[in-house]
C-alpha cells in the first residue's frame, strides 16, 4: 500500500495546486469527522489528504453585502456562537449543530457535511432552503455553484479534480423573514435523520408570504429543492389549506429508498408532515421579525 502524504497549506492556491497534482488520489480534510472515519474503516485510500483549516478564507464568518459568508472550514461549535448568523439564519444553525455530538461540533463544518455527498446531510437541506451559495475553487479558477447543484448522487458531488468549497455566502435577510429546519430520526440525538426538512420565508408587511424555498433530506439520491412546496406557500398566509399543499407537494417530491432505518411510505408521509411543522416554526420566527 502507498503511503499517505499529509499537507497543511496557508493558502488557497497552494491547497489547489496540491490537489491538482494529486488528482483522484487527493482528499481535503475540514473538520475529518467523515473522512477520518472513512480511514479508520479502510474505505478510502487517498495518497493525500490536503487539510484546509491553515487558511483562512475558509475559516471566517464575516458579513457581506448585506448578508454572511461562512467559511466552509467553520465549525458547528463556532457557528452556534455567531449572534449574526443565530440571528438571521437559525434553520442553518440548527441543522448544523444537530450533526454528531458536542464532542464532534468543535470539528465537524457545513464543508464536509456538504461534500461528504450524504443524501441524509442535515445542513444541507438548511442551506439549500436559504438560497445558500457554494464558492468554489479549483484549477480553472473560482466559481459559484448553489448548494443544490453540489451533491450528484450518494458520496457524489459536482466538483472537479482539484476544486474544494472555499465558502458558503447568505443573502441579505429582509425583514418579517424566518427559517428552520427539522429531522425524523429513531433515536433522540446523534442519528443520521430518516428525513430532513427544511423551509425558508419572508412575508410581506400583511403577513402574505412573498418568497419561498423547501429543501428535503434523506429521500432521495440527493437532497432536493422543492420548488412546488414553495409555490403552495407563496402568496397565502400558511393557513391551513396552503400547509396542506405544501405537505402534499414535499411528499410528491420524494423518491427513497426502502432500507432498515425506514420504509418508502414511511419516509414519503414523514417529509410532508416535517415539511408543514418547520413551515409554522419559520412563520413564528418571520412574526418575530427574525
Amino acid at each position: 500500500m502507498e503511503e499517505m502524504r499529509y499537507e497543511a497549506p496557508d493558502s488557497l492556491d497552494a491547497a489547489v495546486a496540491m490537489l491538482s497534482d494529486a488528482g483522484e488520489a487527493g482528499r481535503v480534510l475540514a473538520g475529518g469527522t467523515d473522512l477520518l472515519v472513512q480511514l479508520r474503516a479502510g474505505m478510502v485510500h487517498p495518497g493525500l489528504v490536503v487539510d484546509i483549516k491553515n487558511i483562512p478564507e475558509v475559516r471566517a464568518i464575516s458579513e457581506e453585502g448585506g448578508g454572511f459568508r461562512v467559511g466552509a472550514a467553520v465549525t458547528g461549535a463556532e457557528l452556534g456562537e455567531h449572534a449574526g448568523m443565530c440571528k438571521a439564519w437559525p434553520g442553518v444553525v440548527e441543522a448544523t449543530e444537530l450533526i454528531g455530538s458536542t464532542q464532534i461540533q468543535g470539528r465537524a463544518t457545513m464543508g464536509g457535511n456538504l461534500c461528504n455527498g450524504s443524501p441524509a446531510a442535515d445542513s444541507v437541506p438548511a442551506l439549500i432552503a436559504a438560497g445558500a451559495v457554494a464558492s468554489v475553487i479549483g484549477p480553472s479558477g473560482q466559481r459559484d455553484v448553489p448548494v443544490e447543484d453540489i451533491i450528484i448522487g450518494p458520496g457524489k458531488t459536482s466538483l472537479e479534480k482539484g476544486e474544494f468549497v472555499v465558502s458558503f455566502k447568505f443573502p441579505d435577510r429582509p425583514a418579517h423573514s424566518g427559517d428552520a429546519y427539522l429531522r425524523f430520526i429513531p433515536r433522540t440525538e446523534m442519528d443520521i435523520a430518516v428525513v430532513g426538512a427544511g423551509v425558508n420565508i419572508t412575508l410581506d408587511d400583511d403577513g402574505v408570504c412573498q418568497a419561498a424555498r423547501v429543501g428535503l433530506g434523506a429521500v432521495a439520491a440527493t437532497p432536493l429543492l422543492v420548488a412546488d412546496a414553495a409555490d403552495a406557500l407563496i402568496g397565502s398566509t400558511l393557513d391551513d389549506a396552503a400547509l396542506e399543499k405544501l405537505a402534499a407537494a414535499a411528499s410528491a417530491a420524494c423518491k427513497p429508498i426502502d432500507d432498515k432505518r425506514g420504509t418508502i411510505e414511511f419516509r414519503t408521509k414523514v417529509a410532508g408532515v416535517l415539511a408543514r411543522r418547520a413551515a409554522l416554526i419559520a412563520l413564528d420566527r418571520a412574526k418575530e421579525g427574525r
